[in-house]
């Protein structure tokens, strides 16, 4: 079985505290899959401080999140900033994210670590992802709407060769011919492949994400 049909199935509970306990603030995010056919992989969420970056517009996606955009591999980015400094708290979703449906999870902060960043691969592509990228944590509650991003790390042909999720399940393979080499809005699906645009393209946004402090301790 091969690793996006495991994540199809679910994924493992798994966090990574990086930080100091005092002064923690808990956080309740929820992210909405407001598209009609694209599945969410697990999403990858991060509390860090103001140095980090997950990506940018209009520049390079690093291979970390070319990775997780490509193939739902979350991996390389777990073993990136874990070790990088400025990093509070590394969680995975328990779950893919079906169309119309949500996943809750937890994450802390706290005064050094006041962002949170956060990415999901929609599977049916090539690498396209929702994303957030260092927003600044809410002293309530605080509610975002989401775009789809084209990572540009590879071209969007949309052969099932190169496409780990439905009606493909290919992963870990990757369309040879260069994307566009920057981070971008997504411009969708347009059944110039193997997807039927009919059921899995898309129009902004794709996901409402919804931040609410819990608890502080």
């Amino acid at each position: 079985m091969n690793k996006i049909s495991v994540l199809l199935l679910a994924a493992a509970v798994f966090s990574i505290n990086l930080a100091k306990a005092d002064e923690t603030r808990v956080f309740q995010v929820t992210i909405t899959n407001l598209t009609r056919g694209q599945i969410f992989s697990p999403v990858f969420a991060i509390t860090h401080n103001g140095d980090h970056t997950l990506f940018r517009m209009g520049e390079p996606a690093s291979d970390e999140l070319a990775a997780l955009a490509q193939d739902a591999d979350t991996d390389k980015l777990i073993g990136l900033l874990s070790a990088t400094p400025g990093t509070q708290e590394i969680v995975l979703g328990n779950s893919v994210i079906l169309p119309g449906h949500s996943e809750t999870i937890l994450i802390h902060s706290n005064h050094d670590n006041r962002y949170l960043s956060l990415a999901a691969m929609l599977v049916s592509s090539n690498d396209a992802f929702m994303g957030i990228n260092k927003i600044r944590l809410p002293k309530k509650a605080r509610k975002i709407s989401v775009p789809a991003y084209d990572a540009g790390a590879e071209a969007n042909d949309e052969s099932c060769s190169y496409i780990p999720g439905p009606p493909c399940g290919n992963a870990d393979a990757a369309s040879a011919v260069a994307g566009e080499g920057f981070v971008h809005i997504h411009a969708g699906i347009h059944g110039i492949g193997d997807l039927d645009a009919a059921q899995f393209d898309w129009r902004n946004p794709v996901a409402k994400v919804s931040i609410r402090r819990v608890r502080e301790y």
